[in-house]
């Protein structure tokens, strides 16, 4: 396992050895001082939702993972593809627009996909070519199949057949949060993600947040309702209140699968739980360059407003999880708060993962701290969402009891096996 302070190892001046927990314990005790920062902020990206174990996906694979497994589908053109894009029309639109769906520059990331899409889909029906204007149902129908493949992937799995155990990492998560001592700033958490999985936790944790939505029999999206607080009376006879413990303010920058589009109302982004159509709901909003509709850009911008609202923040510290600064506009935004002298960045992940993450560990900048390495378990890595939430977030002394609980059930239940077994 590794830590570095900008150019500075944290693990130099330990034994030869030390052993894993020594190491684990050292980043614990970093962390809960980052807990303590005034302003407390987490980004989480695709890698938080995906779990893999014993070969299998409990979560939801990567954008990358998803790009590949929709490229397959592509070339297959199987009977599962055809539910999505098949391969004519693959090649229909490349005919005719001369777009190739597997081209380098798309073929790893959907979302860069659907923006080509999209801003060729309102050029196809602006156009007076007939031949162009023609071929903007084509479009519209494969922007619709992707939208279809991602949310099929994001909705159903095992996850959503009883499997827990995504959502139990989550909840651990936000267990964590709990140790932030009183009356600081409520964290935020920003999320890449479309799923509900944070959403989960945070209701079967009973967790108070403010994810921009209000109402209650129609919840829509009002950014205002980030600029609101939580409170609990003290005394009803001297009206003092106070900020209630462990809230959190919560924002998905790019969309939630359960996110329409209304044009009734001034909010018409409006959550649902109600089956939706792909082909008739805007369902997730996509981050591209040309804003569909000013209700889509509305969204967009003020979510993205909160995220640098909140990196300009006096001692703003940024904890990035499971993302792997492959969003422009996300990666802007903290490339402007390391401008600033208070602000610190996070970041568990290997510094070799991509040209961006090189670049910012030969800085040297002792804000960028970089975390990453093998787990504690063989073929786990330390610095995915597993490995962080369960080895190397501070712990209050109440969750340490229930670990000590849970590993002493989960041990005598396993004894007891045994013993059946033996007797069988």
């Amino acid at each position: 396992m590794n830590f570095l302070k900008g150019s500075r190892n944290e693990f130099e001046k330990l034994k030869d050895d030390s052993s894993w927990e020594d190491k684990a314990e050292i980043i614990q005790r970093q962390m809960a001082d980052v807990f303590g920062s005034k302003n407390l902020s987490f980004l989480m990206g695709s890698g938080c939702s995906s779990l893999r174990k014993d070969g299998n996906e409990l979560g939801i694979p990567t954008m990358k993972f998803l790009a590949e497994e929709f490229q397959a589908l592509l070339a297959a053109d199987a009977e599962a593809g055809q539910a999505f894009v098949s391969a004519a029309h693959k090649a229909e639109i490349y005919d005719k627009l001369g777009i190739d769906l597997s081209s380098d520059e798309v073929k790893g990331n959907l979302e860069q996909m659907m923006a080509i899409l999209i801003n060729t889909h309102q050029f196809c029906k602006t156009s007076d070519k007939e031949e162009l204007s023609a071929a903007a149902p084509l479009v519209e129908s494969i922007i619709v199949g992707i939208k279809k493949f991602v949310l099929q992937k994001c909705t159903t799995g095992p996850f959503s057949n009883g499997d827990e155990s995504v959502v139990a990492l989550y909840r651990r998560f936000y267990q964590s949060l709990a140790t932030r001592a009183r009356g600081l700033a409520p964290p935020w958490v920003f999320s890449t993600n479309y799923d509900l999985f944070n959403e989960c936790a945070m209701d079967r944790a009973g967790i108070s947040y403010s994810n921009g939505f209000s109402g209650t029999v129609e919840r829509r999206f009002n950014p205002a309702t980030y600029r609101l607080a939580l409170a609990e009376q003290l005394d009803i006879t001297s009206r003092r209140w106070a900020a209630v413990d462990g809230f959190v303010h919560f924002c998905k920058l790019h969309g939630s699968v359960n996110w329409i589009e209304q044009d009734t109302g001034l909010y018409p982004i409006r959550e649902t739980h109600a089956p939706i159509d792909p082909s008739k709901d805007r369902v997730m909003i996509y981050p591209t360059p040309s804003k569909q509709t000013a209700s889509f850009g509305s969204p967009y911008s003020d979510m993205f407003r909160e995220f640098q609202r909140q990196v300009v923040q006096d001692q703003s510290v940024l904890v990035v999880l499971g993302f792997s600064f492959g969003d422009e506009h996300v990666n802007n935004i903290i490339f402007q708060g390391l401008t600033l002298p208070g602000f610190r960045v996070v970041a568990f992940m290997d510094p070799e993962t991509n040209d961006i993450t090189r670049e910012l560990a030969a800085l040297g900048d002792p804000r960028i701290w970089f975390i990453w390495g093998d787990g504690i378990e063989a073929g786990k890595k330390a610095h995915y969402f597993d490995g962080v939430v369960n080895h190397l977030m501070p712990t209050s002394s109440d969750q340490k009891i229930d670990q000590t609980i849970e590993k002493t059930l989960q041990a005598l239940l396993a004894k007891r096996q045994d013993t059946e077994d033996g007797q069988g």
